[in-house]
């Protein structure tokens, strides 16, 4: 196991064993035309309106409501250690991809470090996402840790989505 990350908030944790090998759960997590198949709630399509996967470089989306209303959120990368490790500060953002407040929750932080590792374990991959507050005040830290079973919920169904994905991934 990893050291934990560093922030100012206590760290959310989620494990999943993947029924694909690492390489294929690699190109899903960076490849726009695989995040565009399953990353984001359950409910909700994706945009990908850009994807520059470099460090310092930019996923920005928009999340699709079923009436058509979008959210927008981004990742600006740190590391990429292909195929093992990505690390990215997550943020919602506006439609020019720009950091905002959560539309919902004025006291969710406005960053987010967010840590994925990814390993080999018998022709499967072990998914490890970790994820902490980044520059966050007291209520900040609060509302991200007052929220870690909802974030539970919330990536076991985007998670959810990349099975279903990966499972037509030689199809696709």
């Amino acid at each position: 196991m990893t050291a934990p990350l560093t922030g100012d908030s206590a760290e959310f944790h989620i494990e999943r064993l993947i029924d694909a090998p690492r390489e294929q759960v690699w190109q899903a997590h960076t490849q726009a035309e695989h995040l565009a198949r399953w990353w984001g709630p359950k409910g909700l399509g994706l945009r990908v309106l850009s994807l520059d996967l470099r460090p310092g470089g930019r996923f920005h989306y928009a999340m699709v409501a079923p009436d058509s209303s979008e959210t927008y959120g981004r990742f600006v990368y740190r590391e990429i250690l292909a195929p093992a490790r990505l690390v990215w500060i997550n943020s919602f953002a506006d439609a020019a991809g720009e950091a905002v407040r959560h539309p919902m929750a004025p006291d969710w932080p406005l960053h987010m470090r967010v840590q994925v590792d990814l390993s080999e374990a018998d022709g499967r991959t072990r998914l490890v996402l970790r994820s902490r507050t980044l520059d966050a005040s007291a209520a900040e830290c609060a509302t991200f840790e007052a929220g870690f079973d909802s974030m539970r919920g919330g990536f076991g169904g985007t998670y959810d989505q990349l099975d279903a994905h990966l499972a037509t991934f030689n199809r696709s």
